[in-house]
């Protein structure tokens, strides 16, 4: 028995071709003719066309919801096509949008595809939500969380979020007006840099599809009323044991008051407050570090070139001549004790883990230690673009 009615009031009716291709649901009891009605009715907005998105607009497609939004600013590349499902091979170099418009038309060429190409901030949020019954969040970094959840309090909608990193999941439905919200479960974001990317960690792609589809599940059920959906509940997901289990999840009495947007950049930045302060007068460009690589090799410059990824990122693109000493080893103190002595120019991905690491060092005295601005990214786009990206 479902603790919600449904989200939606039903159209009147299906066409008879909408009556062919729901067939399968219209025979299932607790949907039947009258879900499928809502489903027809619902306006669903979906932020992000990437990892969860792409399963979530292909099965809410799928499953007939009659408006699909989906805002996303970025274009396709070669390496999200491993999990990415709703953008293929000839899309890459496109709009998310417009290559997520096509498939979704493919998929069902009943649905209103709404396509917002812009990013989301506070400056559209709570307007944007306030045009959608429902909205489906698997965005990777806390400040757009949290900026989605706060939205849709003002907005007073239901919001169902998802999230993935490596082999694991997490899926709740959040619900200001019936039960928990986001801040329920994450009060404050952690600190910056504790918690990786999947861009850093890394995800198994086919994960995408199993938090993507539960999502999905839970979006059917608040439409239609069906079922006990998951607000008040977290759901766990560990694919490599294959386990799924539940924690209760309740609303803080003392949870302050949502009565205006944030300013989330700020509240819950990607790189931390240390970082910034010392990669500030301590960065030097890949055209520069292109150049000191060079002086080195002739002689004329001694430098330590150290890598502080992970090791299986090494294995995707490398600066040559660099040492690998991991972030984990700056922060528990590993790395001052192994460190040789001299000039350290430390690089990461794109250069927020080698400002935190800097900042270690700077703490420990070695002042003279710098970063690489933009990382191994910004190396392999300006001087080395055999190697790929990631």
């Amino acid at each position: 028995m479902s603790h919600l009615p449904p989200l939606v009031d039903p159209v009147a009716e299906l066409t008879l071709d909408e009556v062919r291709r729901y067939s399968r649901h219209l025979i299932i009891d607790e949907v039947g003719m009258l879900g499928q009605r809502r489903l027809k009715t619902a306006k669903v907005l979906v932020i992000g066309a990437g990892g969860l998105g792409s399963p979530a607009l292909l099965y809410l497609a799928a499953a007939g919801v009659g408006t699909l939004g989906v805002i996303d600013d970025d274009v396709v590349e070669e390496s999200n096509l491993h999990r990415q499902v709703v953008h293929g091979q000839s899309d890459i170099g496109r709009t998310k949008i417009s290559s997520a418009a096509d498939t979704v038309a493919e998929v069902n060429p009943y649905v209103n595809f709404v396509g917002h190409t812009e990013r989301l901030d506070t400056s559209n949020a709570v307007e944007l939500f306030g045009r959608y019954d429902l909205v489906l969040d698997g965005t990777d970094n806390f400040a757009t969380r949290y900026l989605v959840n706060d939205a849709a309090v003002l907005a007073q909608i239901p919001y169902v979020w998802g999230s993935i990193l490596r082999f694991s999941g997490q899926v709740s439905v959040f619900w200001a007006e019936h039960g928990p919200q986001y801040r329920d479960l994450y009060p404050e974001a952690p600190p910056p840099g504790l918690v990786p990317s999947c861009a850093e960690g890394g995800v198994l792609g086919v994960l995408c599809a199993s938090i993507g589809s539960i999502m999905v599940t839970e979006a059917i059920k608040l439409i239609t009323g069906i079922g006990n959906p998951l607000l008040g509940r977290l759901l766990i997901h560990d694919a490599l044991e294959m386990t799924y289990r539940t924690l209760e999840l309740k609303p803080d009495p003392e949870q302050k008051l949502i009565t205006e947007l944030d300013e989330y950049e700020a509240l819950c930045g990607l790189q931390g407050a240390a970082g910034v302060d010392a990669a500030d007068g301590a960065s030097i460009g890949v055209e520069e570090l292109a150049a000191w690589l060079a002086e080195r090799d002739r002689g004329e410059r001694a430098f330590t070139l150290v890598d502080v990824r992970e090791a299986g990122e090494r294995e995707i693109n490398t600066i040559p001549g660099a040492v690998h000493v991991p972030k984990g080893d700056f922060l528990d103190g590993t790395a001052l004790a192994t460190l040789p002595p001299g000039l350290l120019v430390l690089h990461c991905r794109s250069g927020a883990r080698s400002a935190d690491c800097l900042a270690v060092l700077h703490g420990a005295g070695r002042d003279d230690a710098v970063h690489v601005d933009g990382g191994v990214n910004a190396w392999v786009e300006r001087i080395d673009p055999s190697q790929p990206l990631y």
